[in-house]
């Protein structure tokens, strides 16, 4: 079968490790979608902070942002959002206190006020080249449970993997777990990790499934290529399954195609080899 429909995630997978598109799949996704092959990003990064990238693409594209809460196409229209009740975020907030520093609201707001912290603390490096590229976006609450006056789309933690993990060990032993999803991405080399708290009905998987079922799309015809471990879900769902050379240890252990790095073209190489191949060209 054809495919139909191409998800990407984005860090680690579309970008190189200088945090660039490459002109090599730049054009492979130009030369999918004029062929009619729908491509969607499919990140943790929230639309704003994803579109950037969009834009370097400079194709057509749908984006699947704050791992599947939010889906919404590059010209601004929302398809379809799934937010966090503010009950749920304020028990989060409750019984992650400790880690405070940490913790960050992520709300669907059209500029200022989207990322809500406690506080900044310019000696944090981990978190600093984030917040420099987000500051027309960033606000302050303190306390951070004061910015709930809305349904957020998610509570975020990030830091190094340590502390993180022990968030994350409070999270999943929580009696509510049921109220919420977690979608765990860690950069092992970095040691930078970071948890969003979601609605339960999502991930980048369900997300990518709900979205292709609006579409008409059969799973069968979905190419998904990543290399986290949030991107598990999405590449369990794609008939398709494609892992990057440069993907976390947990990824390679299923018997799925591996593309090249994230630094040698590994998305154009997996888009010309499945999707490219099978598409009748237009010219």
């Amino acid at each position: 079968m054809p495919v139909r429909l191409i998800a990407l995630d984005i860090d680690g997978t579309l970008l190189d490790s200088r945090w660039q598109v490459s002109e090599a799949n730049r054009v492979a996704i130009a030369e999918a979608t004029r062929r009619g092959i729908e491509v969607a990003l499919v990140t943790g990064r929230r639309y704003d902070f994803a579109l950037p990238v969009a834009q370097k693409v400079q194709s057509p594209l749908t984006m699947i942002v704050n791992n599947g809460a939010l889906i919404r196409s590059n010209d601004g229209h929302t398809h379809v959002r799934h937010l966090l009740p503010r009950s749920v975020s304020a028990e989060v907030l409750n019984i992650t206190r400790p880690w405070r520093e940490a913790a960050a609201v992520i709300f669907d707001r059209p500029s200022s006020e989207q990322v809500m912290i406690e506080k900044l603390n310019a000696d944090d490096s981990l978190r600093a080249g984030y917040y420099s590229r987000n500051k027309e976006f960033i606000a302050f609450a303190n306390p951070l449970e004061t910015c709930l006056t809305e349904d957020p789309i998610q509570v975020m933690f990030s830091g190094t993997a340590a502390p993180v993990r022990e968030i994350e060990a409070v999270l999943r032993a929580a009696p509510f777990l049921k109220d919420f999803a977690l979608a765990v991405t860690i950069y092992a080399k970095k040691d930078f990790a970071m948890i969003d708290v979601i609605h339960p009905a999502c991930s980048k998987g369900s997300s990518l499934a709900e979205w292709a079922a609006l579409r008409g799309i059969a799973r069968q015809d979905v190419l998904a290529i990543g290399d986290n471990h949030n991107d598990l879900e999405m590449l369990n769902f794609a008939g398709i399954p494609v892992i990057m050379a440069n993907s976390v240890d947990a990824l390679k252990c299923f018997g799925w195609h591996e593309t090249r790095s994230n630094d040698n073209d590994g998305v154009a190489a997996a888009i010309e080899h499945f999707a490219l191949r099978e598409a009748a060209s237009c010219a």
